[in-house]
Formats: structure tokens, C-alpha cells, sequence
């Protein structure tokens, strides 16, 4: 470490003079002694908490990034950041502070590390927001960095059969139908989530944490990893490590978050079979490094990229098999070698995608059906499908895995709200062929974007998951599966035309012809927009009022920085 003065870091190296003197007075009493003022100070955001399974077993791995820090010639300075569980909000009014709670964790970030000229940054997260917040900051404050996922959970078992997380809210719709006794019901919701870690499945957590490596911010086969292994305790101290190498050489965010980077995470996205969640998160941090992506890009790329991992919530796989058969690193390469990735991408190692993944084969691995050739995928292209037309102009996204009607044209039963669908699916209040639209929670409308994956999972338990239709200015869990539609922009609070939407109107949803539209003339849709009352907002003060302020469209990502 003799040529840290050199490398003009920002923290407190020791000087000729006293002007940092009170500074470093400071630091004595939280540790430092002479010579750790000649070390680069890293900071360690650390998601930890007992709110959530997916965040309760980072406190083991806050310690091993510590170790990783001093024993690579660092400082480290832990520090804790926010989350709250979707898994646990989900279907109430605390959903809509999930999406606000990346903003929180991005802002939290950056205010320390910036108020603490921190040389560089390790964060560690688990649940879904956890890692497009830290990605953010990182971004906006384009310091040496480096991310740490928790860890995905492992299965629960009842009966013989693997559970996770959605099998519990499709239990909701069976035990409500009839199909299982409260019994099984009640065994299901005890043995589905059996101890630390991120929900299973390919749902957002795990989505976000395959993107991050593909976006070479994480260590690799670090996405896939169990919580509670001692790889990823291992792969965290080196994580640790790696942050010292980052910041001696200067690889800063911008070095590795590039045009190229982003396109390589949403190929990956495309073919492990993500969550739709991806688009407005990867939308959000390329918009903090002014890296140049839109909507579009996302259909451009899944027209390219087949999808060929066999995983929940559609397939039948989690993440932990995935790792099994060589994690994300073995997705990549399969890639790399089909010329569906950039393989001259800097990433957090040092090394370009090509040189991590250099010893990679990119065969098929025998006697296992969860990763598939690209020439006979899952499906022949990727999964995520944008959709334009008169009811969404600035576009949404549908997931077509799992699904086995690309289109359906039907009458809409429109709902102001997810508690009024919710209440019509379990009152039996929907039929084969309807068209569902859940509007007015959106970004601004919620406020917060909540997901839905209740009144989907619902759907799906009582047999009716392919047989419907649902849109809305809202998100999808990356749980959720079937012919759904989330994201309609503009959404209906700023007066987008699912605002004008009445009962009985004939809604088209086409994925082949990426269509969204309504049989409405535009005569009309004017008419009806002339006769639109804005809604008053259902906050009025406290973070949701703010968010709904600040907060920009789904289409760019759900930003609240955009003041232009």
C-alpha cells in the first residue's frame, strides 16, 4: 500500500499538516490507529436484518467481507442500510413501499459514502430491492465497488414435494376452491420456507443477482449460491479482497457498467427465465450511470436470445439446482459461445467476461433437464415480451413463459385497486375469457408500484391462469406467471388510457404481434379523456407523498431523480 497518497484517494491518509486532525480524531475512537489512516476506508453496506428471511443470514457474511477488507489492506467501515420483505407485504397496503424502498436504499448508500469519502464500496443485499438500490448508488457515486447477494434459500418439503414461496400463495387459491384441505394448506404455509435466504425460484431476488454478475458488479458463481453454504461465506471474503484490487487500479462502476454490460445482463435475463422486474430495475441503473437503454432494447434482445433454463416460477427448477450445473458462469458461456454476449466486458475481477470464463465449457452438462441446448430451448426466443398499442404508447411487459395462449381478446373487468380484483377472484366474480384490469397503482397511482402477485396466484390456484387475461399500471412479483401484463405506461393516475377504460371493453393482448390495445376509436378515447377527473392523491405527507411527487414513469425505470 506505499502508493495510496499517489492515487489521491479520498479518505484520511496521514499528512504534514493537522487540517484533518479532528478527523481522524474520530476514527481513533471507532478503531483506527496510525497506520490505518494510510489505508483506503471501504465502506461495507450491510443489508442485514431479522425482518426477512432473505436478509437474516447476512450478519455472517458482513464479517467475512470485513476479514476479506483487512487482510487485502483495507479499512472497512460497516454500516447498515434498509429492507423490507415483499414476500411479507405482499397483497397489503405495505407493498407500495417496496419499489420506494430501492430509492431509500440507493439514497442511504450514496449519503454515507459520499459524507464519508468512503475509497470504495462493498454492499450486501438479499431481498428484491436490495440489489437495484445498491446498484444505483454505485452508479451515482462511481467509486471502486462491489455487490454481495445473500444468498438464495433452500427448498421446503411437504409430502415429498419441494416448496417455495409462490407455492404458498397459489395455496391461497386452491384452499379457497376447494382443491386442498385446510390441513394441507396449513402445511404447506409451515414447511415452505425452511431458513435464511432469498426466495428460490427465478423470482426478482435471484433475477437481480444473475443480472448484477452478468453486469460483472459480483464475483462469479456468487448469484446462485446458497445462504446458508460456506461458499458464499468464502466467495464474500474474496469479495472483500477483490474491493482492494478495485480501488489500488481505479475500476470504477463507469469501467465495467457500460452499453455492452447491460445488453450482456438482459441476454442472461432472457434465457435464465426472469423476472419482468429486470426491465424497470436495469432500466433504473442504467439511467444512474447515463448509460443510454430503453424498453425497447428488451425486445430487441429477447428476439435474439433463446430462453433455456427450466426454472420457477413457470418451470420446475430453483436456483440452487441451477448452481449445481454451473450457476450463471455456465449460462454465459453458453452464450459467449453463440456470440450472444460481449465477451471484452471489464468486470469486478479484473478480468473481461471472456478471461473469467476461459476455462468454462460451454457443453451442455449430461443426465440433467434444467439448462437446455439453444437450439432446442424452452422457448426460441427470450421470455419478456414488450407490448405497444393504444392502450399502453409508452409500452409494457408480459412474461410468456408458462403460458400456452400467446393472445386473448376478451370484455375487461376493470378494478380500481388490487384489493377489488382480489375480492372478485375470490368471490368467483371472474370468467374464462375475461380481460382484468387493475389500474391506479401504478408508480404515482399506488403510490409505490405494488406487485401482484396475490390476486395471480389466486388466479392460478383456481385453475384459471391461462383462461384470463390481466393488465395493469402495477408490477408482477417474479413469482407470477401467465398471461399477464404489467407496467402500462402512462399509467392511469396521469391519465394513461387504462384510465379510461370501462367494464365490457373489448381488450386485446397479443405477445406474437406485441400488442396492447383496445377496440376503441380515438375519438372516443379523447372523449373519454376529456370527461377523465384526476384523482386526488391517497397520500399527503411522509415518504409516499414525496414519492409521489418525485417518482417518474415505469417506462424509464421508476426513477425519482428526474427533475428535467
Amino acid at each position: 500500500m506505499q502508493n495510496l497518497k499517489k492515487l489521491n484517494y479520498r479518505s484520511y491518509v496521514i499528512t504534514q499538516g493537522d487540517v484533518r486532525a479532528p478527523n481522524r480524531s474520530m476514527l481513533r475512537a471507532v478503531g483506527f490507529s496510525d497506520e490505518d489512516f494510510n489505508k483506503p476506508i471501504c465502506g461495507v453496506a450491510s443489508a442485514f436484518s431479522t425482518i426477512t428471511p432473505c436478509n437474516s443470514g447476512i450478519k455472517i457474511l458482513e464479517e467475512a467481507a470485513v476479514r476479506g477488507i483487512y487482510k487485502a489492506g483495507g479499512m472497512p467501515q460497516v454500516f447498515g442500510t434498509i429492507t423490507v420483505s415483499d414476500g411479507i407485504s405482499m397483497g397489503t397496503e405495505g407493498m407500495k413501499y417496496s419499489l420506494i424502498s430501492r430509492e431509500v436504499i440507493a439514497d442511504a448508500i450514496e449519503t454515507v459514502c459520499n459524507a464519508q469519502r468512503m475509497d470504495g464500496l462493498l454492499a450486501i443485499g438479499g431481498c428484491d430491492k436490495n440489489m437495484p438500490g445498491a446498484l444505483i448508488a454505485m452508479a451515482r457515486l462511481n467509486i471502486p465497488s462491489i455487490f454481495v447477494y445473500g444468498g438464495t434459500i433452500l427448498p421446503g418439503y411437504y409430502n415429498g414435494k419441494e416448496l417455495n414461496i409462490v407455492s404458498v400463495f397459489e395455496a391461497v387459491g386452491e384452499y379457497n376452491s376447494g382443491k386442498i384441505t385446510k390441513h394441507e394448506f396449513l402445511q404447506i404455509e409451515k414447511n415452505a420456507i425452511p431458513g435464511p435466504g432469498s426466495c428460490g425460484g427465478m423470482y426478482t431476488a435471484n433475477t437481480m443477482s444473475s443480472a448484477i454478475e452478468a453486469l460483472g458488479m459480483s464475483l462469479p458463481y456468487s448469484s446462485t449460491m446458497p445462504a446458508v453454504s460456506s461458499e458464499k461465506e468464502r466467495s464474500t471474503m474474496e469479495a472483500g479482497e477483490a474491493l482492494i484490487y478495485l480501488i489500488e487500479n481505479q475500476i470504477t462502476p463507469s469501467k465495467i457498467l457500460t452499453r455492452k454490460a447491460f445488453e450482456n445482463a438482459i441476454a442472461v435475463v432472457m434465457a435464465i427465465g426472469g423476472s419482468t422486474n429486470a426491465v424497470l430495475h436495469l432500466l433504473a441503473i442504467a439511467k444512474a450511470m447515463k448509460v443510454p437503454l430503453s424498453i425497447d432494447d428488451f425486445e430487441t434482445i429477447a428476439r435474439k436470445v433463446p430462453h433455456i433454463v427450466d426454472t420457477k416460477p413457470s418451470g420446475r427448477y430453483l436456483a440452487v439446482h441451477l448452481h449445481q450445473y454451473g450457476g450463471i458462469p455456465k449460462i454465459m458461456k453458453i452464450l459467449l459461445n453463440a456470440g450472444l454476449l460481449h465477451g471484452d466486458c471489464l468486470t469486478v475481477t479484473g478480468k473481461t467476461i471472456e478471461e473469467n470464463l476461459k476455462e468454462i465449457s460451454p457443453d451442455i452438462p449430461k443426465d440433467q433437464d434444467i439448462i437446455y441446448n439453444l437450439e432446442k430451448p424452452l422457448y426460441k426466443r427470450g421470455h419478456i415480451v414488450i407490448l405497444k398499442g393504444n392502450l399502453a404508447p409508452g409500452g409494457a411487459v408480459a412474461k410468456i413463459s408458462g403460458v400456452k395462449h400467446f393472445s386473448i381478446t376478451g370484455p375487461a373487468k376493470v378494478f380500481d385497486s388490487e384489493e377489488e380484483c382480489m375480492d372478485a377472484i375470490l368471490n368467483n366474480n371472474i370468467q374464462e375469457g375475461d380481460v382484468i384490469v387493475i389500474r391506479y397503482e401504478g408508480p404515482k397511482g399506488g403510490p409505490g408500484m405494488r406487485e401482484m402477485l396475490a390476486p395471480t396466484s389466486a388466479l392460478i390456484g383456481k385453475g384459471l391462469g391461462d383462461k384470463v387475461g390481466l393488465i395493469t399500471d402495477g408490477r408482477f412479483s417474479g413469482g407470477t406467471y401467465g398471461m399477464v401484463v404489467g407496467h402500462v405506461s402512462p399509467e392511469a393516475a396521469v391519465g394513461g388510457p387504462i384510465a379510461f377504460v370501462k367494464n365490457g371493453d373489448i381488450i386485446t393482448i397479443n405477445a406474437e404481434k406485441n400488442e396492447l390495445s383496445i377496440s376503441l376509436s380515438n375519438e372516443e378515447l379523447e372523449k373519454r379523456k376529456k370527461e377523465w377527473i384526476p384523482p386526488k392523491p391517497k397520500y399527503t405527507s411522509g415518504i409516499m407523498y414525496k414519492y409521489y411527487k418525485l417518482v417518474g414513469s415505469a417506462e424509464f425505470g421508476a426513477c425519482t431523480d428526474e427533475f428535467e
